[in-house]
């Protein structure tokens, strides 16, 4: 089976650094075809076990292997169909127009839509946010970024549930899904 697992907490201000070339030294003793996509722990491999397995082996390895504060570090592997599924849900346009919007996903780690909702505050002249079953979408006006409120999230309950990629690197990975 393919998966993409996409690592949160690593690599990210300057904390729980894992260069790349040694994670797919890493994932390569346990999984086959282990390709990274830049530097933000983002991950395509084959692997016999179920994701449910995949995830437990890469959370439990990763801080022992790279000497990682293991609390904030947590693993999102999701097969072909549920990647496909979040892509296929984003909204019609959605990344069609980098010139005037940024376009991010947040996925979710553990949790469901009905959970993150409550926490996600919007600007209505800036922000849209849409909402699928494994992620949420998220476009702003690029020329008023800083008036988004979405950043509120981070700090709050559920913010430890998500992981953000940013359009491209979401459409990206799953290209790399269907690479053989």
């Amino acid at each position: 089976m393919r998966y993409v697992v996409m690592l949160r907490g690593v690599n990210v201000g300057g904390r729980n650094k894992v260069p790349m070339a040694a994670l797919v030294t890493l994932l390569s003793s346990e999984f086959d075809n282990v390709r990274t996509y830049i530097q933000s722990g983002n991950v395509v491999l084959d692997a016999s076990m179920t994701s449910a397995e995949v995830c437990q082996w890469v959370e439990r390895t990763l801080p022992q292997t790279f000497e990682l504060d293991g609390s904030v570090i947590r693993a999102l592997v999701l097969d072909r169909a549920e990647f496909r599924e979040v892509v296929e849900q984003a909204p019609h346009d959605f990344g069609s127009d980098d010139a005037t919007y940024r376009y991010d996903v947040g996925f979710f780690v553990g949790i469901g839509p009905d959970d993150v909702r409550p926490f996600v505050a919007v600007n209505p002249d800036v922000d849209v946010v849409t909402w699928g079953t494994r992620a949420f979408y998220h476009r702003r006006i690029t020329a008023l970024a800083s008036r988004s409120r979405v950043s509120k999230i981070i700090g709050t309950p559920v913010y430890p549930s998500l992981t953000l990629r940013n359009w491209r690197t979401t459409s990206t990975l799953a290209r790399l899904l269907d690479e053989d």
